[in-house]
């Protein structure tokens, strides 16, 4: 199999759905590839209490607001996923899954994708991989020793799986909010955090940082003073659940220990709480690797971009990663305006000129038949 494209989307999450759009409306001939065996992205695989960090009307792709959740002011994640499900057929988005792409090779003057399904060509690559991938877990002293569970946040389901056990949550942001909130009232909880917990205050949503994150760019882009970014405002949104639990005094953090010992964890000055399970909500690192044989990869794992083009490599864009590739790119409502700029550089490097909400060829959307 050899199908040549425009572009090919790695991953048919939020941020590939995103760039799908745009580049729908670019008029350019292309192909979303997602591992998924269903739509959703990493939204289909949260525990069940997650909640956005803002009202659905503030978490929107681009081109179609996410309708409210019934009897919910922050959405949860089954929502999400059905948004995201009618997101991708309303545009009827040329999806194939599920797809693992496995390589992305130079080839000329294409790119090479290998993957479950055959060989693709693409002029150009955007990868929409996301996170949730790769979940990231702290080389604690110890952590071989521990006999309990250990969970990172990609395992954590729902409180009835460790009710009535001694759990310890690790993790000061929002994830490790949520968690311990969402297991505060079933187990005999410990949450610990590397410095303490920092609420922004209950009015600010994930809206406001995003103009926050939005306005510190356009600030470094035109040279003036560092506003300090989302980091100068907390590192808490306070949803519903972690407002509750809060105000009953149920989030009370500790200092991060020292060590783990086969039965629990131990701080600096001696002190012990022993744990039947721990609960690392201690953050991703990108999942990258069909990357690898391109040679990109820097410092702390990331490929050095301007925008979302890979500098080493201008065939590649990378979307949705966070800052680094847009700002809160991460997030629903951060990724739109990238996703356009993303798609806008591609037609432009490709001189594609066909007209705003041309439909590309069908070649890509006859290949949702692997």
């Amino acid at each position: 199999m050899g199908r040549h494209l425009d572009v090919v989307v790695i991953g048919g999450g939020q941020a590939g759905l995103a760039a799908g759009y745009h580049l729908r409306r670019l008029g350019l001939d292309f192909v979303v590839l997602d591992a998924q065996d269903a739509p959703g992205g990493a939204w289909q695989h949260t525990w069940d209490s997650l909640r956005l960090f803002s009202p659905a009307a503030h978490s929107s792709l681009p081109g179609r607001i996410m309708p409210p959740q019934p009897g919910a002011a922050y959405p949860d994640a089954a929502h999400v996923v059905d948004y995201l499900a009618d997101y991708e057929q309303r545009y009827d988005l040329p999806v194939v899954r599920p797809v693992r792409v496995e390589a992305v090779h130079r080839h000329g003057d294409v790119l090479r994708l290998e993957s479950t399904s055959g060989t693709w060509h693409a002029r150009t690559v955007i990868s929409a991989t996301g996170t949730w991938r790769r979940p990231f877990v702290p080389a604690v002293p110890g952590r071989a020793r521990f006999r309990g569970t250990q969970l990172h946040t990609v395992g954590h389901r729902r409180p009835a799986d460790l009710a009535g056990r001694r759990v310890i949550v690790v993790g000061g942001g929002n994830s490790g909010a949520q968690v311990a909130a969402d297991l505060a009232y079933g187990t005999a909880l410990t949450w610990v955090t590397r410095r303490p917990p920092r609420f922004l205050a209950d009015e600010i949503d994930g809206r406001a940082l995003f103009d926050h994150a939005t306005a510190r760019r356009r600030a470094l882009d035109e040279g003036r003073t560092d506003t300090g970014g989302v980091a100068s405002l907390g590192d808490i949104v306070a949803v519903p659940p972690v407002r509750e639990a809060r105000d009953r005094g149920l989030l009370q953090a500790r200092p991060m220990f020292a060590r783990l010992t086969a039965t629990g964890a131990e701080w600096a000055d001696g002190t012990r709480a022993e744990a039947d399970a721990i609960v690392w909500c201690t953050g991703f690192r990108p999942a990258l690797s069909p990357l690898a044989p391109l040679g990109l990869r820097g410092p702390r794992g990331r490929i050095a971009t301007a925008g979302t083009q890979a500098l080493a490599e201008p065939r590649l864009h990378l979307l949705g990663y966070g800052d680094w590739t847009g700002p809160a790119s991460a997030t629903l409502v951060g990724v739109g305006r990238p996703a356009r700029e993303a798609a806008r550089a591609i037609a432009e490097r490709l001189d594609v000129r066909r007209p705003a909400g041309t439909r590309p060829r069908r070649t890509a959307a006859a290949a949702r038949r692997p």
